[in-house]
């Protein structure tokens, strides 16, 4: 299974599946692939309080994936660990080489 089965390809941009684990020591973005959940891990150093985490997720994407901030939202599970991400605007190769690149050197 490859990390792919994590992103959705839409109209408007690209959604990525993703598992948060706040509060870690060391920020990692992303962090590894579930092949299970089908989520692509992201390792935080924020606390899940106060939309810190959510924040932190959308600024990281923002400038891992080189788009506007405004470009990058949370469609689903904003109080869960279990997150979609769109990346409106986002191409979707361009979306795959770079975590692509990000995972094979974890």
């Amino acid at each position: 299974m490859s990390f792919e089965d994590a992103l959705t390809r839409t109209e408007s941009g690209v959604i990525v599946n993703v598992e948060v684990s706040p509060g870690s020591k060391k920020m990692r973005i992303p962090g590894g692939y579930d092949p299970w959940r089908k989520r692509i891990e992201l390792k935080i150093s924020e606390q899940a309080q106060k939309g810190k985490a959510n924040k932190q997720i959308i600024e990281s994407f923002s400038i891992l994936f080189e788009i506007p901030s405004a470009n990058v939202s949370i469609i689903g599970g904003q109080k869960s660990g279990k997150k979609s991400i769109l990346l409106v605007g986002a191409d979707y190769s361009h979306v795959v080489s770079i975590l692509d690149k990000h995972l094979s050197d974890l």
